[in-house]
């Protein structure tokens, strides 16, 4: 089975995720054993960002590093995992690979539509070899 990167890169709508991995030097990291769990945004999420705005990221590959390991969760966190995580209150606080935590929240009439931030998941659960993908509908900014 394919790593995160691979996985990604062949899923066909993460296309400006993995020029953006690439581009800020987290190909190795995220190649790893992990197991991690990326909040991806789509390549639609990456255009909604104002083209100067994401213009200057990839160009500041350390800052892309930051923004991007803000979407990086140090283990495996399946959908219905973040459900129970979520059971009080339906939100949770969760670390990031980069220290700073995200809110994941679930709402919806069953509950099971989950929220990253201000981000919502549209494309859940792929899985690969050392993590999962959740697909985002939006690119989240660390505070």
């Amino acid at each position: 089975m394919p790593d995160i990167v691979e996985t990604a890169a062949s899923a066909g709508n993460f296309r400006t995720l993995v020029t953006a991995i690439r581009a800020a030097g987290l190909s190795e990291a995220l190649q790893g054993s992990g197991p991690f769990t990326i909040f991806a945004p789509t390549d639609d999420a990456f255009n909604q960002l104002d083209p100067e705005t994401r213009e200057r990221l990839f160009r500041d590959p350390p800052r892309l590093n930051v923004l991007l390991s803000y979407h990086v969760l140090p283990n495996r966190v399946r959908g219905s995992d973040a459900i129970v995580m979520t059971h009080d209150g339906n939100v949770a606080e969760v670390p990031t690979i980069l220290g700073v935590p995200v809110r994941v929240r679930r709402e919806g009439v069953t509950a099971r539509e989950l929220h990253v931030n201000d981000a919502t998941v549209v494309v859940p659960h792929i899985e690969a070899s050392n993590g999962i993908i959740h697909g985002i509908d939006r690119v989240i900014l660390p505070p």
